[in-house]
């Protein structure tokens, strides 16, 4: 039982660290939120997530067969841990100066259910920051994990995909009410992101350090 909690716990927070980061899809949320209220700026956040998924696929089949190679444990130990540092950097920057908001232009024109939900897809499978973050770290957040247990990995993607609706139904509602909010919120969000890939760079290097060297 405990394994499963902590697996749950991991995916929970593995997706949160990632919605946390202000990039194009929260962007597109926010902006929707604003021009078009919260259903529709939902509607993208809930598409983004099998964006997400699909990602999460990909890592989860495809480090399962190579992670037991001790050359990869070290590269995703020591990579994994600068990537997350440099996240961690980054989210640090954005929390001292967030990246701004753009309320002119023309309003986003409607767009059925559907299409809100394949737009938000999109963008999730075309964003660097998503690519980046799967590539380099995703490999090393389930390596203590034993994902080869069906109960463990259902219980992990269950806490990433509850994440993703979680953040969907709250970063909608922000974006509904930005232009009441300010730049206070977005402070918020990239210092919460700042801290959850600070912990998993920690979380990760005595991992490492504890299977490979100690």
């Amino acid at each position: 039982m405990e394994s499963l909690i902590y697996a749950f716990i991991k995916g929970f927070l593995f997706s949160l660290a990632l919605c946390l980061d202000l990039g194009v899809v929260n962007i597109a949320i926010m902006k929707t939120g604003m021009d078009r209220g919260f259903t529709a700026s939902f509607r993208i956040g809930f598409g983004s997530c099998f964006g997400d998924a699909f990602y999460l696929s990909l890592a989860l089949f495809g480090w399962t067969a190579v992670f037991h190679y001790l050359t990869v444990q070290w590269v995703l130990w020591i990579g994994g841990t600068l990537v997350l540092l440099w996240f961690t950097v980054n989210m640090i920057r954005d929390t001292i100066k967030p990246k701004k908001l753009s309320t002119d232009g023309e309003t986003i024109k409607s767009r059925s259910g559907w299409g809100d939900i394949l737009v938000g897809a999109g963008l999730a499978i075309s964003s660097p920051t998503l690519i980046l973050s799967f590539a380099a770290i995703a490999g090393s957040v389930v390596a203590d994990l034993d994902i080869q247990d069906g109960n463990v990995l259902a219980a992990f993607v269950i806490g990433f995909v509850m994440a993703g609706i979680v953040w969907s139904l709250t970063i909608a509602w922000l974006g509904s009410q930005a232009k009441k909010v300010g730049t206070s919120a977005l402070r918020v969000l990239s210092l919460l992101s700042a801290i959850l890939f600070l912990g998993f760079a920690v979380n990760l290097f005595w991992n490492g350090l504890h299977s490979l060297i100690l």
